[in-house]
């Protein structure tokens, strides 16, 4: 298999770092998430903050979803 971050080739097993090469390639990947560089194209949603929530034990937690202006 290949490092998802430099594509050097890398074994799975006995590999403390995997699927990642090593620690440094770990690490960026880590920072890429970090600094929202996985991101799914589209409008960004937020919560509305003034809206509660359905406080009934067994209700879904879906609350109100709404665009950023």
């Amino acid at each position: 298999m290949k490092c998802p971050v430099c594509r050097t080739p890398t074994v799975w097993e006995h590999n403390r770092w995997r699927p990642f090469c090593s620690e440094r390639c770990q690490l960026t990947d880590l920072g890429t998430w970090a600094t929202g560089g996985y991101r799914i194209p589209g409008t960004p949603l937020t919560v509305d903050p003034e809206k509660p929530l359905d406080e009934e034990p067994d209700a879904p937690r879906t609350g109100s979803i709404t665009q950023d202006s």
